[in-house]
């Protein structure tokens, strides 16, 4: 609608979690490294963050940079029993196997992720929202999974992927056996002040235009209304970009900004 208009050739502040997008920002890049290390060390990695800070974008940008060595799973709706859980695991891997019994899937599960490791290929489960995991049980069966090893090795890469009460649902006594399997822990935050702008001007960029689109004074209160929340930011700037491209101004100045937290209710103010 607005692309033309602004020199634009694909939308640029999207909110589907489009690796291309991923600003890599120091905490994001902090983030990025320790999944990849996670993943070569066959650990079980926690990463936690508040809503829309960008864990999904992120692990979509791991998933695109494994290599053929890897198989991944991505289970992006957790809420399952223990055993729809090892289920679900099993149709991953292709194993057909007519039981629902959860002794029964732990071995063929098993079984699959040896002979595949003798083939070269190790599995990498992402299990995303994984504040949604209904029930201990289920945690229970992520638990074994960690015990896939070998003398010398781990056999499956595991990531937890969840909101801040994922971190402090885990510290109770009742999930300590998996907490002390966890190798990796990391908290996602929002993007710094100082960052915000590059944030804008990389978006821009991977949509076609080279030049900054809006003020300085814009930018100020652009981080003021998101608090540097990726997602948060997506939906004001877009906002913007739609009312501008309706009144034909050529940049983005804090007018346009406020009026687009305004609608969004970012500032304070709400209609009944």
């Amino acid at each position: 609608m607005f692309e033309e208009f602004y020199g634009l050739t694909t939308k640029p502040f999207s909110k589907t979690p489009d690796p291309r997008f991923l600003f890599l920002s120091r905490s994001h890049e902090e983030a990025l490294a320790r999944l990849q290390y996670a993943v070569e060390e066959k650990e079980l990695v926690l990463l936690t963050g508040d809503v829309g800070c960008g864990k999904t974008t992120l692990t979509r940008a791991l998933m695109d940079m494994l290599g053929p060595q890897y198989s991944v799973i991505n289970i992006i709706n957790p809420i399952l029993t223990p055993a729809q859980f090892l289920r679900t695991i099993a149709m991953r891997m292709e194993i057909d196997i007519p039981t629902n019994h959860k002794a029964d899937l732990l071995d063929a599960i098993y079984n699959k992720v040896y002979q595949d490791y003798e083939s070269g290929i190790s599995y990498v489960i992402i299990i995303d929202e994984a504040q949604l995991i209904p029930a201990r049980d289920t945690f229970e069966e992520i638990r074994l999974l960690t015990n896939f090893q070998l003398d010398y090795t781990n056999l499956i890469s595991l990531i937890l992927v969840g909101q801040t009460d994922l971190r402090k649902r885990l510290n109770h006594k009742t999930f300590m056996p998996l907490k002390q399997r966890i190798g990796l822990f990391y908290h996602l935050g929002p993007i710094s002040e100082a960052e915000l702008p590059e944030y804008v001007m990389y978006r821009l960029r991977m949509s076609g235009r080279d030049e900054m689109l809006f003020t300085s004074r814009a930018l100020e209160l652009l981080y003021k209304y998101s608090a540097g929340v990726p997602r948060v930011i997506n939906s004001i700037a877009t906002s913007s970009l739609l009312d501008g491209y309706v009144r034909e101004a050529r940049v983005i100045d804090e007018v346009l900004i406020d009026e687009a937290a305004r609608e969004l209710g970012l500032n304070g103010y709400r209609e009944n």
